[in-house]
């Protein structure tokens, strides 16, 4: 009578897990979660600045100026880069609060990407910007831009290299 053995022997076994951690390592590689998360932050940013663009726009439809202004003649200075945490444009955010366009709790919701964007206007324009971290967002066709909005000395640089940190994402 003939005696069979049935399973794996311990070197069978280790192969196959050597194989399953190596594919769980290029697995890994290929996902990057750091970078997932640089972009899901990215994506936040960039919806808070279509949202606050958005609600400038509405706000100047409204009365007739802009959140930072008073009256249609009297401004605020907001000619260079200011960001949303900044004294001119807490106030400013208060207006807009006050006329309905932005939820009354605004600040306290994004108050972690405040500082991140950044308006730059007079009485009839404005431009909100954001500094974007993740590969896939300083790659973006409209990460071409100064913090100020303007265009950027070399637009090409900030599409073909993808890296530098002189570009910024911007809503006109």
């Amino acid at each position: 009578m003939k005696i069979t053995k049935k399973g794996f022997t311990l070197v069978e076994l280790l192969i196959v897990i050597a194989l399953l951690g190596a594919l769980a390592v290029g697995l890994l590689a290929a996902l990057d979660p750091f970078e997932q998360l640089k972009k899901g932050n990215d994506t936040g940013t960039r919806n808070l600045v279509s949202e606050v663009q958005g609600a400038v726009i509405r706000y100047y439809a409204l009365k007739g100026w802009m959140p930072w202004c008073t009256a249609t003649d009297t401004c605020d200075d907001i000619s260079s880069a200011t960001n949303l945490s900044s004294s001119p444009m807490d106030d400013a955010i208060s207006r807009i609060v006050d006329s309905g366009e932005l939820k009354a709790d605004f600040t306290s919701l994004a108050a972690s990407n405040l500082g991140k964007v950044f308006v730059t206007g007079d009485a009839n324009n404005a431009k909100v910007c954001f500094q974007p971290t993740s590969k896939s967002f300083k790659c973006d066709p409209n990460t071409k831009f100064q913090q100020n909005g303007d265009a950027a000395a070399d637009p090409a640089d900030c599409t073909t290299s993808c890296g530098t940190n002189t570009c910024y994402w911007c809503v006109k």
